[in-house]
C-alpha cells in the first residue's frame, strides 16, 4: 500500500520519543508533528535530519485503513496495544 496523499496521520496519531527538529523530546501521541505542512505533507521527508523512526514507517492496510480517520483511529490503537506499562 501507498502512502495516501493528504493524510498524514502518522505525523499525529504515533508518539514519537526520538528528538525531532525542533521537538527536541519528540511528540506525545495525539500532537500533530511541528513538520506536517497544511497540505499535510512531511517537510522532513528526504532530508537527514529526519528521524529514523519516521523514515522506516511503510503503509499498511491495518495501520491506516481506508481513509485519515481511520489511520488516526487504528495508529492510536496500534499506539496504546504496544505502550509499554
Amino acid at each position: 500500500m501507498d502512502c495516501r496523499s493528504g493524510c498524514g496521520a502518522c505525523c499525529i496519531a504515533p508518539s514519537i520519543t526520538s528528538p525531532i527538529p525542533g521537538m527536541p523530546n519528540g511528540k506525545p501521541a495525539g500532537e500533530r508533528c511541528l513538520h506536517l505542512s497544511v497540505e499535510l505533507l512531511c517537510n522532513l521527508f528526504g532530508k537527514p535530519e529526519r528521524p529514523a523512526v519516521c523514515g522506516r514507517f511503510v503503509a499498511a492496510e491495518d495501520v491506516c485503513g481506508s481513509n485519515q480517520a481511520d489511520a488516526i483511529r487504528l495508529i492510536g490503537w496500534w499506539e496504546k496495544a504496544t505502550a509499554v506499562a
